[in-house]
């Protein structure tokens, strides 16, 4: 089988069509919502209870999507959330003022909740188990492309071309709706999955198996939380600054791309438990680069392992959460993932800051590597329904 099959399968062209369009608007409006804050007046706590809001609203939002989808079905469901994550981008414009922003925060977090535990939940309904680490990754590269590309880019289009330019460029997910009804039709017409015999009954049970892979997400989502939120402020200058981010966004895409093909043929569960150390050896190294100066080389090292852990575990746990519970659940499975991503990654900003403000950023680097290394052992938890999934 061509290894690019996974591109091919029905419903995945439109998966990444609107991933692309989702995404877009998404990274543009990532680092620009904040500053347009600032320009109406806000100090820095106003600036970060932008990004706050957005993801507050994305975390509580992603816990109802399961249900909204078993309700209406996929394709109003994705319409609604592409629309609420594009139109108030162009609303940016009627105020600068704080309360205005933060209200679009909030409805963008909404239709970002259902961009994601859509997107990653129709990888499981699309691709059958045997291709599905390979489609993870394609649809990795899908979500990174933006993100590499628009999160840099949009400070510069803001102050070089206007802010308005970016406001109308971040309506992008507007566009995704085509694409969004194309995969919401593909998921709506495959046939229902009924629950295994016996699983049914075992009522909240029958999730245990998704907190492992949630838990070993937390633990790196945080490390590249934190490093992204506080390299700017480890005193080194802005080109090893942007080279080291460049190094944890690309290594994280390429990682969770490749890691899929060999996922695919030996299984997500025997490879998480290497990349939880690698993340730890990550921390080690840049809690040590912070602690002294003329130590850029180790800084870099340490962007680099936490990328390549952050992208191979994202495409591993979420294999593991889709392998651990049935056929039918397989939403719930991305809903949780994706919990775990957005929740760490907020973490990681705000603990390490925490302990950052109160020690500095070496014993608040340690301490995100001694909370990593609490979940080690997670990676030898198999789920629970590990054994019924597999016999879809």
């Amino acid at each position: 089988m061509q290894q690019n099959s996974v591109w091919r399968a029905p419903g995945m062209p439109a998966l990444l069509g609107m991933v692309l369009a989702g995404f877009s608007g998404y990274a543009l409006l990532m680092p620009i919502a904040p500053l347009w804050a600032v320009r109406g007046g806000a100090d820095e706590a106003g600036a970060g209870l932008v990004t706050g809001v957005f993801m507050l609203f994305t975390v509580l939002s992603q816990l109802f999507v399961p249900a909204a989808l078993r309700r209406f079905g996929w394709t109003r469901v994705l319409v609604v959330g592409m629309l609420l994550l594009g139109l108030p981008a162009a609303a940016h414009l009627l105020s600068e003022d704080l309360p205005l922003i933060l209200l679009l925060a909030a409805v963008r977090g909404a239709g970002f909740a259902v961009l994601t535990v859509c997107g990653s939940g129709a990888v499981a309904e699309l691709v059958e188990p045997a291709r599905r680490g390979r489609a993870i990754g394609a649809f990795g590269l899908g979500i990174a492309g933006p993100q590499v590309l628009l999160l840099p880019a949009a400070p510069w289009i803001a102050e070089q071309l206007g802010f308005w330019l970016v406001f109308l460029l971040a309506t992008a997910p507007v566009l995704g709706v085509f694409a969004a009804v194309r995969l919401g039709r593909r998921v709506d017409s495959l046939p229902p999955h009924p629950d295994p015999a016996g699983v049914a009954h075992r009522g909240v049970r029958r999730y245990l198996g998704l907190f492992p892979p949630m838990f070993l997400l937390l633990g790196v989502t945080l490390a590249g939380g934190a490093l992204i939120t506080f390299v700017p402020q480890f005193g080194v200058s802005a080109v090893i600054t942007t080279i080291g981010l460049l190094l944890l966004t690309g290594l994280a895409a390429l990682t969770r791309w490749g890691v899929g093909h060999l996922s695919d043929r030996v299984g997500a569960q025997r490879l998480m438990w290497p990349f939880v150390l690698v993340t730890i050896l990550g921390l080690v190294a840049t809690a040590w680069a912070a602690a002294g100066s003329g130590r850029e080389g180790m800084l870099l090292t340490g962007m680099a392992l936490i990328g390549i852990a952050y992208g191979a575990l994202q495409n591993l746990t979420l294999g593991a959460a889709f392998a651990a519970v049935p056929r039918r659940d397989q939403v719930v499975a991305s809903a949780v993932w994706n919990i775990g991503f957005d929740a760490g990654t907020g973490l990681g900003a705000v603990v390490v800051g925490l302990l950052a403000s109160a020690f500095s950023f070496p014993p608040a680097l340690l301490a995100a590597a001694a909370l990593a290394l609490l979940t080690f052992p997670l990676a030898f938890v198999r789920g629970s329904t590990r054994s019924v999934s597999r016999g879809r």
